[in-house]
């Protein structure tokens, strides 16, 4: 008897969409990135905690370059539903910055602290990547940047939620898990993938799949390079 496929492999995009199907393109480098060591760390609660602190202060860093792609989506978008789509969605991540550091200061981790950290390598070729694509590319090369990062941290919680050696009780991650396994976010997390297959029938996918295969490619390995980081401060 055939086993059910895992719900994180069929719960973002159609059945021979865009998404799933470069999700499929980049299975090593997707899998690397959604089930790396950091995240496995979170699951089992074994992260060290200098290790999620330099996570969150990059990852405010990196928040503010998400809100700036996104604001040029606004400037890409195909139609002015999606640049209003888009500009909420500026405001949405501009609102998230003021939680984000709230959330900092319950880690020990004052606003000062946070703005006064440079940006680490890491999240300069992440960011100015992502902004790369979307200034010589069109939507589509843009939301391919960007959803992997929007898509893949749901499909991270949906794993971490399914792990036989997940700690579910005094984990101190646990908040984290719950914000991204959340069903606000799960639906966030898949409106994205959505928004790729239909992009993809849009736009030329099909023609373009190879270029938009490798970028996205690049994205889940930039972000493993994101968690990566994390454990390389603590070593």
């Amino acid at each position: 008897m055939d086993m059910a496929a895992p719900r994180w492999e069929t719960e973002f995009g159609m059945p021979g969409g865009l998404f799933r199907r470069l999700r499929a393109a980049a299975a090593d480098a997707w899998s690397g990135y959604t089930w790396h060591p950091f995240v496995q760390g979170l699951s089992d609660g074994t992260l060290p905690l200098p290790s999620f602190r330099t996570y969150l202060i990059q990852d405010y860093l990196f928040l503010i370059h998400f809100a700036r792609a996104k604001a040029l989506a606004v400037v890409k978008g195909e139609s002015l539903q999606a640049m209003r789509e888009k500009a909420f969605a500026v405001l949405a991540i501009l609102d998230e910055t003021k939680l984000h550091l709230k959330y900092c200061a319950g880690w020990g981790l004052s606003e000062g602290d946070v703005i006064a950290t440079p940006e680490s390598a890491e999240t300069v070729s992440y960011t100015r990547w992502v902004l790369d694509r979307g200034l010589h590319g069109d939507i589509l090369d843009l939301e391919i940047a960007l959803a992997p990062c929007t898509v893949g941290y749901g499909e991270v919680a949906l794993r971490i939620l399914a792990d036989p050696a997940r700690r579910g009780e005094d984990n101190a991650y646990q908040s984290w898990i719950d914000t991204y396994a959340a069903e606000d976010y799960q639906t966030l997390a898949r409106s994205a993938a959505a928004r790729i297959d239909a992009l993809g029938v849009s736009h030329g996918g099909e023609a373009r799949f190879a270029r938009l295969a490798a970028d996205f490619a690049e994205a889940a390995r930039l972000e493993q390079r994101f968690w990566q980081q994390g454990l390389d401060s603590n070593r």
